[in-house]
């Protein structure tokens, strides 16, 4: 997997008031944690972070270059303002490349516009597998064609292509239900109605006849 270069710089401001001032001035604080090590304040530039982010999300590794060095990291956690469009916070992981990594990749559903048999419902219960490899080996996303799914064949995560990957180990149970294809609410509701609206019909016939 290739990796993105970001430009940060060590933060020396980790008051409340500073970090404000910061947000301010359009740099995020943020935080390098490495298994060993102590936590690294970092800030980085939120038009930089935002242009690396789009492309990299939580599953690319990118190399964060922090005075001449490069750091192999990826994004673990971004909070987020709880009602303004603003990030106030990112949190990266440190790699070793050769060690194993646990990380959570999106499932994308293809041809959810598509699918085959119509009208139909796709509910998807599942939204992420998590998953152990090496940082080179992290997709980007685990993919499912759901074109030709049928109302009797739900998918299940042994079912995702990931489950046959020999460098990737699936930590989420292979029997969890990744999505289903139902018919339409609607059209059951409508039926019962008419089974009803018939049922009572009929009953009125019986009492006319008994009369």
């Amino acid at each position: 997997m290739s990796s993105l270069l970001m430009k940060i710089e060590p933060r020396g401001q980790v008051g409340s008031n500073k970090v404000k001032q910061l947000r301010k001035d359009n740099i995020l604080p943020a935080v390098i944690y490495k298994k060993g090590d102590e936590p690294k304040a970092v800030q980085v530039s939120e038009m930089e972070f935002n242009r690396v982010y789009r492309v990299a999300g939580t599953t690319t590794v990118i190399n964060l270059e922090l005075e001449g060095k490069k750091h192999p990291v990826i994004v673990k956690e971004v909070q987020r303002h709880p009602y303004k469009n603003q990030i106030l916070h990112v949190d990266f992981q440190e790699l070793n490349m050769d060690e194993t990594i646990k990380v959570s990749v999106p499932i994308v559903l293809l041809n959810r516009d598509n699918i085959r048999l119509q009208p139909s419902v796709l509910t998807q219960m599942l939204d992420e597998v998590e998953v152990e490899c090496l940082p080179n080996n992290i997709p980007n996303a685990v993919e499912y064609d759901v074109a030709d799914m049928t109302f009797d064949t739900p998918v299940h995560v042994k079912d995702l292509d990931i489950v046959n990957d020999k460098n990737i180990t699936v930590l989420t149970e292979l029997d969890s239900l990744v999505c289903t294809l139902s018919e339409p609410a609607r059209e059951v509701e409508e039926e019962a109605v008419e089974g009803e609206e018939g049922l009572e019909a009929g009953e009125a016939e019986d009492t006319e006849e008994t009369e």
